[in-house]
């Protein structure tokens, strides 16, 4: 899934890597923690496309440099896909590019490959051969957008370590709802854990992003129970339980935006808000409103106000052993572009993945703020706690 993030203002990254020192020929010689910044971009709002009406404000990106000799690049960091790839169409004026060209170690990988006859089985497309008979990949994610192009290996430059032979597609064509968004980025990094995503391949043990709230497929936890303040749901075990199919999985991703549940469980999280906030928010009565396609609660607020009404009761997702708590700004989203007489609108921040047609409930960025997310590669689990992001940044840059 390809749905990026979405913020009014600029915020602060950091995301902290674990190196393996598994292979030391071809990784870094020994295990080291790396501390990256990651950026964000603010862009202009599109039209919502037709598919699935999500809009793109700002994309998290990080930069770092591949071939040799080396070309910066700039890539979305999303750990609900698998392949890395890069723009390599170099008579592409309207984004940056990774030039094939100039590089002496970029190497194609033919179709005839173990790489691509067995490695490629993840994708959601298999891969196959072209004219050329190098090895052909066809990406497409859930907002409608597309990639294609040829696999390569070539260096990959991040954190002060070199890798050598890092497998991602050079693509040369593609479709884009949001060509703004593009224009600031040179591909896509993808982060879960297929055996061609960036984190398989470097042999990452750990990884952690912690995102400031001031300023594998994908990855799945097993989500218990949700609660309004201090009041829990009440909701049976099954609702939250995924089936046979795997419908019905809780996944985080830094790639989506906003929280989606499905429809039962969002059902009653939003009857159980506006039962809390009667007395402080008025519930915005249009029923031919939804908020991108999925936010079919929102309210009306005064646009000669600049705060929200105090105070707002938090909304806990709660796991075994851990919760990870939204509160404040963080549950209300303003609408762009959308006044009621004197009233601006402001969504509730959980969406209904029904309303999407997406079978799972989904972590995004959005409600990560302010969370130290740590994501254990070779234990399968996934440690939270709740933290400054800001001055933990600062900590770790100072080490």
């Amino acid at each position: 899934m390809k749905i990026h993030i979405q913020f009014s203002t600029l915020s602060a990254f950091i995301l902290r890597i674990l190196f393996s020192s598994a292979e030391p020929l071809s990784r870094s010689s020994a295990a080291k923690a790396v501390v990256l910044p990651l950026e964000t971009q603010e862009i202009k709002s599109p039209p919502p496309p037709s598919k699935l009406p999500f809009t793109h404000n700002v994309t998290l990106t990080v930069s770092l440099a591949v071939g040799s000799p080396p070309q910066n690049v700039t890539m979305v960091l999303d750990t609900g896909s698998e392949l890395p790839w890069l723009q390599c169409n170099t008579t592409r004026k309207d984004r940056p590019v990774f030039d094939p060209n100039r590089s002496l170690s970029y190497t194609p990988i033919p179709c005839t490959s173990s790489t691509c006859t067995s490695q490629t089985r993840d994708l959601s497309i298999p891969a196959s051969c072209d004219s050329k008979n190098l090895c052909h990949a066809v990406l497409s994610y859930a907002d409608a957008s597309s990639s294609e192009g040829n696999l390569a290996t070539d260096y990959f430059a991040i954190g002060g370590s070199r890798f050598n032979g890092t497998i991602f597609g050079c693509m040369d064509s593609g479709f884009s709802n949001n060509l703004d968004e593009d224009s600031k980025t040179t591909g896509l990094m993808g982060m879960n854990r297929g055996s061609l995503s960036f984190v398989s391949q470097m042999g990452l043990k750990k990884f952690s992003y912690c995102i400031s709230g001031s300023d594998f497929s994908a990855y799945t936890v097993q989500l218990e129970g949700i609660k309004v303040s201090e009041t829990l749901l009440q909701l049976p075990k099954s609702v939250f339980e995924p089936d046979h199919t795997g419908a019905g999985q809780t996944m985080v991703d830094s790639g989506t935006q906003f929280t989606f549940l499905l429809g039962p469980a969002y059902t009653a999280l939003k009857n159980e808000f506006i039962n809390q906030t009667a007395r402080i928010l008025r519930v915005l009565e249009d029923p031919d409103f939804v908020f991108q396609g999925a936010f079919d609660l929102c309210f009306r607020v005064p646009l000669n106000s600049t705060a929200f009404p105090k105070p707002l009761p938090s909304v806990s997702l709660v796991f075994n052993g851990a919760e990870i708590t939204v509160s404040g700004d963080r549950l209300l989203y303003r609408a762009p572009g959308e006044v009621r007489g004197n009233d601006s609108v402001h969504c509730f921040t959980f969406g209904n993945s029904d309303l999407l047609g997406i079978e799972a409930y989904i972590i995004g960025h959005h409600h990560q703020q302010n969370v130290w997310m740590e994501f254990d590669l070779e234990k399968s689990r996934i440690g939270v706690a709740q933290v400054r992001c800001d001055l933990a940044g600062q900590r770790l840059i100072a080490k």
